[in-house]
């Protein structure tokens, strides 16, 4: 009778410090998804580019801001776990800086291991360039992406140096979508220079299924749609 109270005991002494080892892992994935937007769901790493992309600048306390120093390293060791199979990003963004934007987009196209991508609120601006950037992608039935010409705030050089530099950008980031969703250059160009649509500016709203008939999304769907894709995408799912 003894030898067994003290071999349930044991038992127990064993178990505890899984169980303090399970809830610092849950503290450890709150705290990560609280700081940068980032989580890994078994075999999969969730990253989310939210509010407005952070350049070399750092945007006011009160601004909600996707930090490309916080995405760039975490693509890397995606590139380079063994673990994380694939990569899910999901997008409520209203664009931002053009250079960090780009280099986030360039990173994920860049990957060996499957990608989706799911437009949420919104994929404005430089959000397009990244939301096309994955293998395949995803936009709620309510989700809008917003194209128009490549802006600067502050003071701008009234020099043809200056607009060459504007039109020069443009077509980086023109030649990025184009090479890695189905719409034409010929296209987006007309999109970018569009008047009417927006009020006081140039530009394109497209909502939902318009996004996808224009080519610059793959399919009208939710977070369950994007999931079986990506499952699939990577040999573990059903066809």
């Amino acid at each position: 009778m003894s030898k067994n109270k003290n071999s349930h005991k044991n038992h127990t002494e064993k178990e505890r410090p899984n169980k303090d080892e399970e809830r610092e892992q849950e503290k450890h994935r709150d705290e990560r998804i609280e700081q940068t937007g980032q989580t890994t769901l078994g075999n999969i790493h969730l990253i989310t580019i939210i509010g407005e992309v952070e350049g070399h600048d750092n945007l006011g306390n009160n601004a909600k801001t996707t930090k490309y120093e916080h995405i760039l390293p975490q693509l890397a060791a995606i590139e380079d776990s063994r673990e994380i199979q694939g990569l899910l990003v999901l997008l409520n963004t209203m664009g931002g800086d053009v250079e960090a934007g780009l280099a986030i987009a360039e990173m994920i196209a860049s990957l060996s291991k499957p990608t989706v991508s799911l437009v949420l609120g919104g994929s404005h601006s430089i959000g397009v360039p990244i939301a096309t950037s994955t293998d395949y992608s995803f936009i709620v039935p309510t989700g809008t992406m917003v194209i128009h010409p490549v802006r600067m705030n502050g003071m701008v050089i009234g020099a043809p140096q200056t607009f060459d530099y504007f039109k020069q950008m443009q077509d980086r980031i023109t030649g990025f979508v184009c090479s890695h969703c189905k719409v034409t250059r010929g296209r987006m160009e007309e999109m970018m220079m569009a008047t009417g649509i927006l009020t006081k500016d140039v530009g394109t709203i497209l909502v939902g299924e318009e996004a996808v008939k224009e080519g610059l999304i793959n399919e009208v769907g939710g977070i369950k749609e994007a999931m079986h894709k990506l499952y699939k995408l990577m040999g573990t799912g059903d066809d």
